[in-house]
């Protein structure tokens, strides 16, 4: 039976109103479902530890990963495993995503009963990269996880110096503001980088992050360093009646769309909205908020962006415009 620890500490993350992570563990830690139980259980025990003395317990105990791949396992150890020999070894695996995070029932099943049965059954979706985040293995499972996951059609992601795993909004399959399809071209990508995304060979990691606006529901623009936003060529078509209908309705035109407008092309006289589109840098905030009486401009494509960050020192650093507009079409 696996050793239960007292957890004062950290069973005040429990307490709220927001989800706790520390209930999560507890539930794996109590789960049937799991083969192996101290995993989560020894994972509790060293938290409360860590909690208590204020520091880390786990170490880089070197490189791990599976046969032809040099990315997709992140190596973890304790520095403790006589005390929590559950975590001696606790591996995280990277499984690729689908583009736009579509998945079945049956699919996710499928994963979890995978990592139920060779892992913690601690699972994380998604990470900020993208990827189905396995929290949790020893070395002698690496192999036999992998080539489970490979017999059912899942792939590992990138970790470490390598092309990380394409990720893109929902697109065109969800929404009508997408200017070209998002998940075609993540596919795409991620089968012409599947060198660099199996097999690091750079001095840095490097993430491509599509979205199909500019709203950017996938963070692209601050958080990949080539983003490829949607967008558009052309006025942005405007319904003059339905703006009406949106001020007769309690919104405020001037203080909500024209006031927030980042390059003031705008302009509302109480009965007719005005549009400088020479102006305009279609950030999507009019549109966004007014989906019947604004529609993008007829011709659509993309914006190519390089060199965003967020590291944690320095804050955030935005990408910057290469290609201004590219059809994309298959």
């Amino acid at each position: 039976m696996p050793q239960k620890h007292e957890t004062p500490t950290i069973d005040e993350l429990e307490k709220g109103t927001f989800p706790s992570f520390v209930k999560e563990i507890k539930r794996a830690a109590e789960s049937s479902n799991v083969q192996d139980n101290n995993y989560a259980q020894d994972l509790l025990g060293q938290l409360e530890l860590s909690y208590k003395e204020k520091k880390t317990h786990w170490k880089h105990g070197g490189i791990v990963g599976v046969r032809g791949y040099g990315s997709g396992v992140i190596g973890r150890y304790s520095d403790i495993p006589d005390q929590f020999p559950g975590v001696a070894h606790f591996h995280t695996v990277r499984v690729n995503q689908p583009a736009g995070f579509f998945y079945t029932t049956d699919a996710l099943r499928e994963i979890c009963d995978v990592w139920d049965k060779y892992g913690s059954g601690l699972t994380n979706m998604h990470g900020s990269t993208g990827d189905i985040i396995l929290l949790g293995t020893k070395t002698e499972n690496l192999e036999p996880v992998f080539a489970e996951l490979s017999s059912r059609g899942w792939d590992l992601g990138g970790s470490g110096s390598a092309v990380r795993t394409p990720s893109c909004c929902v697109g065109p399959a969800r929404c009508e503001w997408s200017c070209y399809d998002t998940l075609e071209l993540t596919y795409q990508i991620t089968q012409r980088y599947q060198d660099e995304l199996h097999r690091p060979m750079f001095p840095y990691k490097f993430k491509f992050k599509m979205a199909g606006c500019a709203v950017d529901c996938i963070a692209s623009i601050a958080r990949a360093d080539m983003s490829i936003i949607g967008t558009w060529k052309g006025n942005i078509q405007i319904d003059q009646e339905e703006v009406r209908n949106y001020a007769k309705n309690g919104m405020d035109i001037q203080a909500e769309i024209v006031d927030m407008c980042p390059t003031g092309c705008m302009s509302w006289d109480g009965n007719e909205l005005k549009i400088n589109d020479e102006d305009c840098n279609r950030c999507m905030h009019c549109i966004a908020k007014m989906t019947k009486a604004l529609r993008q401009g007829e011709e659509k494509g993309a914006t190519i962006l390089l060199g965003s960050k967020a590291p944690i020192v320095t804050g955030a650093l935005m990408s910057w415009v290469i290609v201004p507009f590219i059809k994309l079409e298959p």
